[in-house]
C-alpha cells in the first residue's frame, strides 16, 4: 500500500534561517505528533520511534532516515525505512522538500511524502490510515509553523 501526502506553506522568516532551523535534530522531534523518541545517529542519518492510534490500532514506528541529498538552502531528500511490531509492518519512506524564497523574509516551504507499507492492510485499514496521515500532516505543520514563529519573535524581543 503506497500513501502521498503533498503540501506547502509559508514561514515569516529568511531562507536561511528557515533551512536551519528544519535541520536543527530537535525541530522534526518536536513537531511529530506521538514522537517519542528522534536521534542523530550521525549528520545524515537519524532513528526515531513514533507512536500512533489509528482507529482501534495503536503502533509503534521504529525508523531510520537518511538525508541522502542537500541542496542548501533549497532542497532536501530523505529516505529511510521501519516497522511496526504490530499490524502494519514494514515500511519505506522518501520525502522532498523544496525551500522557495517569496521575499527575503518569507519562505515558502513545499513537501512531497511517499509512504510504502509492505505489508497487507485491508481497505478499512487503510481509509483509517489515510485519514490519520492528513491529520498528522494538518498537526505538523501548525506546529513548525508555531515553533519558527515563537523562536523568531523571541529573537526579535531580546
Amino acid at each position: 500500500m503506497e500513501m502521498q501526502i503533498t503540501g506547502k506553506f509559508s514561514l515569516k522568516d529568511s531562507i536561511q534561517e528557515v533551512w536551519a532551523f528544519l535541520l536543527e535534530p530537535g525541530t522534526l522531534a518536536s513537531c511529530i505528533p506521538g514522537a517519542e523518541k528522534m536521534e542523530a545517529i550521525d549528520e545524515r542519518t537519524y532513528v526515531g520511534v513514533v507512536k500512533q492510534k489509528v482507529g482501534p490500532i495503536t503502533a509503534k514506528f521504529q525508523f531510520t532516515t537518511t538525508l541522502t541529498e542537500l541542496d542548501p538552502p533549497r532542497y532536501i531528500k530523505a529516505v529511510g525505512s521501519g516497522s511496526d511490531k504490530g499490524m502494519v509492518g514494514p515500511f519505506a519512506h522518501e520525502m522532498i522538500v523544496k525551500l522557495t524564497e517569496i521575499s527575503k523574509d518569507e519562505v515558502e516551504i513545499a513537501y512531497d511524502v511517499k509512504v510504502n507499507i509492505r505489508g497487507s492492510v485491508p481497505v478499512f485499514g487503510r481509509l483509517l490510515m489515510e485519514s490519520k496521515a492528513k491529520a498528522l500532516e494538518r498537526e505538523f505543520t501548525k506546529t513548525l509553523q508555531e515553533k519558527l514563529r515563537s523562536r523568531t519573535s523571541g529573537s526579535m524581543n531580546m
